[in-house]
């Protein structure tokens, strides 16, 4: 017998957003971790936001908004904000009712100032990066630490002299065209973003005016124990790994790979005065050769270490083609650590959610 194609809606319902989502949907273990996260930080939002005046936006459903933005490689927070009006998944998520009204886009950029002024992201991190020791996930003696670059929201042209004198009236030479004129971070900047240097990562690899990001996991599991984007520059690497390096809690016998940007004297006696094994891949064509020798190279676990060391391109991938770090589409260093580590906490939810379930099995 044919249904009939009937339209009109019925003017009640007893279905709940929960009815809608799969008991497997892999968003159902991520939303466990996310919401014991954001309980723990309670005390930090009610120090955040007064205790009077006109309710805001609750931030667990912001930054739960946020969050999926980076999980479904949603390009604007437009975007994201027109899906939660219709998409009862995103909304089951955040925490909305299925009649509850959506707040406005702009909402975001009012409130990201609030996020990296008190660094609840950072706070954010720690907190998933704390379950995951909780579940013993985490080694505690052998890391890598690597960095990559981000594509910054600047074009070549916006990349001027300082000095530059007034652009001139418009069917003139707006000196746009830079070929064959030598630009420096030293002598130029970017009217877009003051904050972008030009940079390459390999003498045969071509200038981009970008940031860094850079990532310290551990080796067990590979997830990220600490996240930080910088300005672009050939000390950035290392000045900042060896700053991770100093913030994790102090144990014996400990390790850290790293690839030949990280062979020199300076960044391995650092880490040796850390407590760190510098694990590093030898760069033998280095003027005065390699700054380690066969007293690290000859044991079984620098070989270890140079084998997974690698893992490290996993979060570096995974950021940049689901989590849109290809090219920030921030201007600003704040902001753009502000999208890095929110990325490398979605990063961290995905492998964690992936290996518990693997281990009840």
């Amino acid at each position: 017998m044919r249904g009939p194609d009937v339209t009109q809606q019925p003017l009640f319902t007893v279905a709940k957003l929960e009815d809608f989502v799969p008991t497997d949907h892999p968003l159902r273990a991520i939303q466990r971790m996310i919401n014991e996260a954001l309980e723990r930080l309670d005390e930090l939002f009610n120090e955040i936001y007064a205790d009077g005046g006109r309710s805001s936006i609750a931030p667990e459903k912001l930054i739960r908004a946020l969050l999926l933005q980076v999980l479904y490689s949603i390009r604007s927070e437009r975007m994201l904000v027109e899906q939660l009006h219709y998409n009862l998944l995103f909304r089951w998520f955040v925490g909305l009712s299925i009649d509850e009204a959506v707040w406005d886009h702009s909402s975001f950029s009012k409130n990201r100032d609030r996020l990296i002024e008190h660094a609840v992201v950072e706070a954010l991190f720690a907190e998933v990066l704390g379950f995951a020791a909780q579940q013993r996930l985490l080694s505690d003696e052998h890391f890598s630490v690597d960095g990559t670059l981000i594509k910054a929201w600047a074009s070549h042209k916006s990349f001027k002299p300082k000095d530059d004198p007034p652009e001139p009236p418009p069917g003139r030479n707006s000196g746009s065209d830079w070929k064959g004129q030598a630009r420096s971070n030293d002598t130029h900047a970017s009217t877009t973003d003051a904050q972008a240097r030009l940079y390459k990562k390999s003498d045969q690899a071509e200038s981009i005016l970008c940031y860094q990001g850079h990532v310290l996991i551990e080796n067990r599991n590979g997830l990220v124990v600490n996240a930080k984007a910088s300005v672009a520059d050939g000390m950035a690497e290392r000045d900042t790994a060896l700053a991770m390096l100093s913030e994790l809690v102090p144990v014996a016998n400990r390790t850290v790979g790293a690839d030949k940007g990280y062979d020199t004297a300076d960044f391995v006696a650092a880490a040796r005065t850390l407590g760190f094994t510098a694990h590093v891949a030898q760069n033998l064509k280095r003027r005065g050769g390699s700054a380690i020798d066969a007293r690290t190279t000859r044991h079984v676990g620098y070989d270890l270490s140079q084998c997974i060391r690698k893992r490290i391109e996993e979060p570096f991938g995974w950021g940049k083609t689901v989590g849109r770090l290809r090219q920030t589409v921030f201007r600003g260093l704040a902001r753009v650590n502000l999208q890095f580590v929110l990325t490398m906490t979605a990063n961290n939810l995905v492998r964690m959610r992936t290996m518990l379930a693997q281990a009840a099995c």
